[in-house]
């Protein structure tokens, strides 16, 4: 372990400065362009109204003047998932949410919550004595906003309203927010906006889900038909096509899947009720092939077995932009001896080691792993004791083929390692990212980081720790190829293990075996571990039955005719 305690030096605080600058004028991009025009196709002119002229002093003082008119938007707000940062799982009664959740990737932000939460769509949720009741708190700029609008990490969630020298010194700066502007040009929700905190889950663009990252912005057909521009092909799709809401909850989450939907098409604009307009199924229908009688009968067979994104999403990470497949925080900490961080990259530009973080394996065009799942799953949190002489899962996906619900499913499996109790036996949380002398990015140090990350989250910490294998399943479903490029029948109906593209995180796009590790539930003809001599050897019999049957049958026809002949004649 590395206990190294040296102090913030000046030119190591200079760096982490410039570090984030440099993160920060990477989320501006997709907004760094003119402030928009009032949106043409909208029946309200925003920059016609005199209560959004400006100046605001607060953030909050916008929110007030949108609840003038939309009187219960922030009320609706506050009773999603994207306000309360909460949800009850119905598996096992848990509360989870990034609240308590943990992951492999900067494991939890409860003792960070001041830098991680400039992704709430919120104002000033900096430690727990937020007021979530407060409805000037929502934040209606970030989703509805239409360029010119960024959430500085750091800020527990507030615009920048200063003029602010980054780095230190350096005679460069970075201007407030103009909010008067912002709050003329809003209007509905977009890829960019969404994307703001979704691409950039786990610290960086594409890091976390491996089909939602910044080339879906402008993305290709071939990247993905449905969100790919109709100038190009695609259908011009936004999150929000598929993500419907009302009352501003917003279907389809990760943490509360539908794995299989068999119903037909819903008819648009009608009530959510309880299905989630965010399937495939919603659009397509359960029986989605119409062209040529033989083979939409049999693609459509594969439909009670195969969730459709196991077809139709070949690869993950597709857009050239990488995800990342591994971390290890054991190995951080290496520094030059002056308080700066070591990096290193690989051939491809991904930052392959990170002193404050550890090193990390990248992937792009990554073959999906597959498994059983039935929508059900459970989450790990700081309460459940681990065994750490085996590699612990942070969440579970369940399923089973002869449930009736379950589909095989693509995911991208992400392994990790990272602080635990040795002692206790539970996952630790790291105090990290926000700047004081405790947190780990600038001081290296783990135990301090562990003690004040331990008493943020009210768990205890024995003082000893260690790392352990951890790994977290993650579903796949953005990057619908065209389908012509969907997987074909002999990357699954193949003798092949499908191993050789997973392990090498994309260097073979062309998979023979795909489903080699799905050994119940499915008979598939071509494919080693379903050969069956007997049922082959009777298969052929019957084949070569029916040969023989039909050369006898011609033969004694025209034997019958020339019969025929000779007793006419």
């Amino acid at each position: 372990m590395n206990h190294n305690n040296t102090a913030l030096k000046p030119s190591r605080l200079w760096r982490v400065k410039r570090h984030w600058s440099l993160v920060l004028m990477l989320l501006v991009l997709p907004f760094a362009v003119a402030m928009a025009e009032p949106n043409k196709n909208s029946t309200t002119d925003h920059s016609t109204f005199k209560q959004l002229q400006g100046p605001f002093k607060s953030a909050e003082e916008v929110t007030k003047v949108c609840l003038t008119c939309h009187t219960e938007a922030a009320k609706q707000l506050m009773d999603t998932r994207h306000w309360t940062w909460e949800y009850k799982n119905p598996k096992d009664g848990k509360t989870i949410g990034k609240r308590t959740m943990l992951n492999g990737f900067c494991i939890g932000d409860k003792s960070n919550q001041g830098f991680c939460n400039a992704c709430h769509i919120g104002y000033g949720w900096k430690d727990d004595t937020f007021d979530f009741k407060a409805q000037e708190k929502v934040d209606c700029l970030v989703c509805h906003n239409k360029g010119g609008y960024v959430k500085p990490l750091g800020n527990a969630g507030y615009p920048r309203m200063e003029r602010e020298e980054s780095p230190a010194g350096s005679g460069k700066f970075l201007e407030p927010v103009d909010l008067a502007k912002v709050a003329q040009t809003i209007g509905k929700t977009s890829t960019k906006t969404c994307g703001t905190c979704h691409y950039n889950g786990g610290g960086g663009d594409g890091v976390k889900h491996g089909d939602l990252d910044s080339s879906l912005n402008k993305a290709p057909k071939d990247l993905d038909v449905h969100m790919a521009a109709k100038d190009v092909g695609g259908q011009g799709f936004t999150c929000a096509t598929c993500h419907k809401s009302e009352g501003h909850k917003i279907a389809g989450s990760r943490i509360s899947m539908t794995a299989s939907d068999p119903h037909g098409a819903m008819i648009r604009g009608a009530a959510m009720g309880t299905r989630n307009p965010a399937t495939c199924q919603s659009c397509h229908g359960d029986k989605p092939h119409k062209q040529g009688l033989l083979r939409v009968n049999l693609l459509n067979a594969h439909t009670d077995k195969l969730a459709c994104q196991s077809c139709h999403i070949p690869a993950f990470a597709r857009g050239g932009v990488g995800t990342k497949m591994e971390w290890d925080w054991s190995k951080a900490g290496e520094n030059t001896g002056y308080g700066q961080q070591v990096t290193r990259k690989d051939a491809h530009g991904h930052v392959v080691y990170d002193g404050r973080k550890g090193s990390f394996v990248y992937g792009e065009n990554v073959t999906p792993e597959y498994l059983w799942f039935n929508g059900e799953t459970s989450w790990l949190t700081q309460d459940d004791k681990i065994d750490p002489s085996k590699t612990v899962a942070i969440n579970t996906y369940y399923g089973d083929p002869n449930d009736g619900k379950s589909r095989i499913w693509p995911i991208k499996r992400f392994k990790g390692k990272q602080p635990y109790d040795t002692e206790y036996n539970i996952l630790l949380v790291p105090h990290t990212a926000v700047k004081d002398d405790t947190a780990f990015w600038y001081n290296f140090d783990w135990q301090k980081s562990l003690t004040t990350g331990a008493q943020a989250t009210g768990k205890p910490y024995s003082g000893k720790y260690g790392f352990v294998n951890t790994e977290m399943l993650w579903p796949i479903t953005h990057m619908v190829a065209p389908k012509e490029k969907a997987v074909s029948c002999v990357q699954c109906h193949s003798n092949a293990n499908g191993k050789s593209d997973t392990a090498n995180h994309g260097d073979n796009p062309e998979v023979r075996g795909r489903l080699a590790n799905i050994t119940k539930g499915v008979y598939m003809p071509g494919r080693a571990q379903d050969h069956l001599s007997v049922l082959e050897i009777l298969g052929w019999l019957g084949v070569l039955g029916a040969i023989a049957f039909v050369i006898v049958h011609t033969i004694g026809r025209v034997m019958t005719r020339k019969t025929h002949q000779k007793s006419s004649d």
